[in-house]
């Protein structure tokens, strides 16, 4: 196959497209600015047309880093982005004379409630906002969620499949994703509860994660939302309990909220990611008999520790 990923440059692209080279595919990453960082091909985005016209597939990560302060100038930059970048890769594939078979557009679980009650499944799961305390910060951030969606929703694709991975965390050992910065706060003993740790974490190991993209672009029977997430999320208390274990640090300062709220504005960030509550299932990736190879947190984490090692040298 011929798989095109805009916005494929960062940690998620790099583990999409190392995972199809090694199956044999050509993979090109559409990029602001292309360089060669792997064995397959980097060019800039005045070729999406080019490019998208007779892929078989093409799977859109662009859009601005939501890892910032939500200033109002970077908000624009977020939703702007993210809007943009899908109408673009939307006309090139409404255009293209041979259309790509699908469509995996990038969304994420930010989309659901913050709740504790059940776990948002891709029917019956709660969009948006219900309680009306939750921060300002997280409603932009379901509105992005939202519009992000919609904007591919509202492109007429009639010869090509539209999928919506509502991703959670992607767990991998690379440097500087999330389970890098998870680890040296562990190991600095810092690994302990955030906040009230009754939060659940939402998560995907990063075998799994590349696995699912790949099984929704063999599935032609998938469309519309997908839950890219582990089916066993977790309290932060237990999350990070397993954490310790799996890395073999018995203590693990905690986090009230306060202090949580000073570390994010010194690191030009947001809460949001350690404090939502994202209690998010994959209903449609279970019912179609996708199988997990780590459906349970501490086994994935026995297993990315094992991996980060390896990698990092320590």
């Amino acid at each position: 196959m011929k798989i095109v990923i805009p916005g494929g440059s960062g940690q998620l692209g790099e583990l999409l497209a190392r995972a199809f080279v090694a199956g044999g595919h050509e993979v090109v990453v559409l990029s602001r600015s292309p360089r060669a960082i792997g064995p397959w091909r980097a060019i800039p985005w005045d070729e999406v047309g080019t490019e998208i016209d007779g892929a078989d597939a093409v799977i859109n990560l662009a859009g601005r880093s939501v890892n910032c302060r939500y200033t109002d100038e970077n908000r624009c930059e977020i939703l702007d982005s993210r809007l943009r970048s899908t109408r673009t890769v939307g006309e090139a594939i409404r255009k293209a004379r041979r259309p790509p078979a699908v469509w995996l557009q990038m969304s994420t679980a930010t989309i659901y409630a913050h709740r504790y009650d059940a776990a948002n499944d891709e029917k019956s799961g709660i969009l948006g906002t219900v309680d009306d305390d939750v921060p300002e910060t997280w409603r932009f951030s379901h509105r992005v969620a939202l519009e992000w969606e919609q904007a591919a929703r509202e492109i007429e694709t009639p010869g090509t499949r539209k999928v919506y991975l509502r991703t959670a965390v992607v767990m991998s050992p690379d440097r500087g994703g999330p389970f890098d910065i998870l680890m040296g706060l562990v190991r600095y003993g810092l690994g302990g509860t955030n906040g009230d740790g009754r939060q659940y974490i939402s998560w995907i190991h990063d075998r799994d994660f590349t696995n699912a993209v790949n099984w929704l672009i063999e599935h032609p029977s998938i469309v519309g939302p997908v839950n890219l997430a582990a089916p066993n999320p977790l309290p932060n208390a237990d999350f990070m309990a397993a954490l310790r274990r799996a890395a073999k640090v018995p203590i693990g300062l905690p986090s009230a909220k306060w202090m949580l709220e000073i570390g994010a504005a010194l690191m030009r960030s947001e809460t949001e990611l350690i404090l939502k509550s994202r209690r998010v299932v994959p209903a449609m990736l279970l019912e179609s008999g996708f199988q997990f190879e780590f459906p349970e947190w501490p086994s994935a984490a026995e297993d990315l520790c094992r991996r980060w090692r390896a990698k990092h040298g320590s």
